[in-house]
């Protein structure tokens, strides 16, 4: 293979996840960009990373992130949640408009496109808040650098970026041509059943009984519908059910699939009675037999990526009584660590995480040059050990929130390097530089 007689960077003697294969290999970056992959022993570098007994993945990337600014800091800015982020792995986060004021205009995504520049960790985009009274100029803004594309929803959120009818999810279906990420639980079922089935109890264990599976596949099923009306790509985000899952599988021509860390690892009764609200969030986690029934839908290949949905509150916040306790974890530090360990349990292999955590994004959101180990794309790398043991703690977390559902867990594997646009942001639980991402790029 022709060799510079320098490189920026060398990963030497690593075992590499590439499209296809897991081999050893070095890796070269010259300009942020990966410039070659083979034998490189004789080649030099300004830097080199032994990755001896390391696996060196394409940098991950988590689709749903709430990073809380502008709007709410004490939560999360989007430099701490970047922060957090490097921390675990992550070397692109895609963030979600339920911020105050929203992202549903050209000056809201440009406000946080000049925020996440001052201090990137990580490389960042935005979805763009779709709404019935923004639907018409959807096509334009759609367009907009640093968008990732439409988010809508349906259930569980406030003021117009509600789309809770049939006329509302239509109006922004019928406008523009990018991906639109669908929050899917149908508000108005909801709302009944709050009346209904949780009347005036507090407790958090009848969270995922009101939000119903029923709710789900209500909005799923009449989203699917929409969809297929308008010709129009969807990405279902967070499902938690079996009967979702049956339906999806019916319409992979349309939709595209995620799931969560959380709903598949943590399962009712059992989290609300060890968390209490630190397990709620939106949708629910749920009983046993849907969780299975996710690990299937990955097993078979229906789900597309994996995702976080890092939502982060305060403690004190959480520790309001039900149900005015806030809904949503933290999680896009612990993402990588928690679904290795359940690599190392035998619940997925490595190869189908990288697909849910890089070639799934890149393939759903149609992302340039980033998702695989392959020359000319950017060097986005996530080094990991799959044999170190590490217990999860809330003192690790880099987030402002400063907690996480998966305190005092002993996991297997854990991320040792992230790197970011051939940039070191963090070394074996220290972060380094904090100027590496970018605005990611996308191909439509």
């Amino acid at each position: 293979m022709p060799q510079t007689s320098s490189y920026d960077l060398i990963l030497k003697n690593g075992t590499v996840v590439l499209p296809g294969q897991t081999t050893m290999a070095d890796i070269a970056v010259v300009g942020g960009k990966i410039a070659a992959i083979g034998d490189l022993a004789q080649a030099q570098a300004a830097q080199i990373i032994d990755c001896t007994h390391l696996h060196v993945l394409p940098g991950c990337i988590d689709t749903q992130v709430h990073f809380r600014e502008p709007g709410a800091p004490h939560k999360e800015t989007l430099e701490s949640g970047m922060r957090a982020a490097a921390m675990g792995g992550i070397t692109s986060v895609f963030e979600m408009p339920n911020t105050n004021p929203l992202t549903t205009t050209p000056d809201a995504m440009n406000d946080k496109l000049d925020r996440a520049a001052k201090n990137p960790w990580v490389n960042y985009a935005f979805y763009f808040g779709g709404t019935a009274e923004n639907s018409k100029n959807l096509t334009e803004w759609e367009k907009m650098p640093g968008v990732c594309g439409i988010k809508i929803f349906m259930g569980s959120s406030t003021g117009s970026l509600l789309s809770a009818t049939d006329e509302e999810v239509e109006a922004v279906l019928a406008h523009g041509r990018r991906i639109v990420a669908v929050h899917a639980e149908d508000e108005m079922m909801m709302n009944e059943n709050k009346k209904t089935i949780l009347g005036d109890s507090h407790d958090v264990g009848m969270h995922h009984i009101w939000r119903s599976k029923e709710s789900c596949y209500s909005a799923t099923s009449r989203l699917l519908r929409l969809a297929r009306k308008h010709n129009r790509r969807v990405h279902v985000l967070h499902v938690t059910t079996l009967e979702e899952m049956e339906l999806l599988a019916q319409n992979k021509d349309i939709a595209t699939v995620e799931v969560l860390a959380n709903h598949l690892t943590l399962h009712a009764p059992d989290c609300y009675a060890q968390l209490g609200s630190k397990a709620q969030q939106n949708p629910p986690i749920r009983e046993k037999h849907h969780q299975d029934a996710l690990w299937r839908a990955i097993d078979c290949g229906l789900v597309d990526i994996l995702a976080s949905d890092h939502a982060p509150h305060t403690l004190e916040e959480k520790a309001k009584e039900y149900p005015a306790s806030p809904s949503g974890t933290p999680g896009v530090q612990t993402l990588l660590p928690v679904m290795l360990n359940h690599v190392a349990g035998g619940r997925l292999t490595l190869e189908r995480l990288v697909d849910l955590l890089c070639y799934g994004p890149q393939r759903v959101h149609h992302i340039a040059a980033k998702g695989r180990i392959a020359r000319g794309y950017d060097a986005d790398f996530t080094i990991i050990d799959l044999n170190r043991e590490t217990v999860i703690t809330n003192a690790q977390q880099a987030s402002n929130s400063n907690w996480t559902p998966f305190d005092g867990m002993k996991v297997r594997g854990w991320p040792i390097y992230t790197i970011v646009n051939g940039l070191i942001v963090m070394q074996d639980g220290e972060l380094k530089e904090s100027r590496a991402g970018q605005a990611v790029k996308f191909t439509d």
